[in-house]
């Protein structure tokens, strides 16, 4: 399972004496991403629960949903059109006759 975070942060936080949590005597930072309190844990991993191995979500104002992924020929792999056209891979023209 993975999870698609969008982050909107654009500097680090530095974390204080006053960040200590008074209840539990520690800091709790969040790994999920989906935390509205972020960079602190607000419990929201629990939403995660059930995810399964292998599938990819979002999570849009706390409701789960599946992300489909989409494969695009890359380029750059050195077959068919550098522009993403495919091109005709026995097209071996080349210019040089």
């Amino acid at each position: 399972m993975s999870r698609e975070v969008t982050h909107t942060a654009d500097r680090p936080y530095r974390l204080t004496p006053d960040d200590i949590d008074e209840k539990y005597g520690d800091v709790a930072v969040c790994l999920c991403g989906l935390s509205e309190d972020r960079p602190f844990c607000d419990g929201s991993h629990n939403q995660a629960e059930g995810e399964e191995e292998g599938v990819r979500y979002k999570y849009v104002d706390g409701e789960r949903r599946v992300v489909e992924l989409t494969y695009v020929d890359d380029p750059d792999d050195g077959e068919g059109d550098p522009k993403g056209g495919g091109g005709d891979p026995d097209d071996t023209e080349s210019g040089d006759d």
